[in-house]
């Protein structure tokens, strides 16, 4: 989940994720969109990549990137659990059905 977060920390990696929520574009057509050079923007792909909020795909010359969206969704979900008010109490009542039904606990 830090990872996530990490990489969302950066304006121009949340407008890279916008651009691919459009679908996929190759690595030239996302740096025609910034001002800042190839080393910069293959820093910027590694880190989304990394954390696991795109991924790349070689097809000939050419290197494809998209989005996988349930990664940011499933992340976001896991954040908005932790702080939500009612998460502790939902978590103390997975744990009980878990104990009631296999007698162990796995957390």
């Amino acid at each position: 989940m830090e990872r996530v977060f990490e990489a969302l920390a950066s304006t121009a990696r949340r407008k890279i994720l916008a651009y691919l929520h459009q679908g996929e574009l190759t690595a030239g057509e996302i740096g025609a969109r910034f001002e800042f050079s190839k080393p910069a923007l293959s820093g910027h792909l590694r880190i989304l990549e990394e954390a696991g909020l795109i991924v790349r795909e070689k097809r000939g010359q050419f290197v494809y990137f998209r989005q996988v969206p349930d990664r940011l969704a499933n992340t976001l979900f896991a954040w908005a659990a932790e702080v939500c008010p009612v998460a502790g109490p939902l978590k103390r009542e997975s744990r009980a059905r878990e104990v009631a039904l296999n007698g162990v606990a796995t957390s």
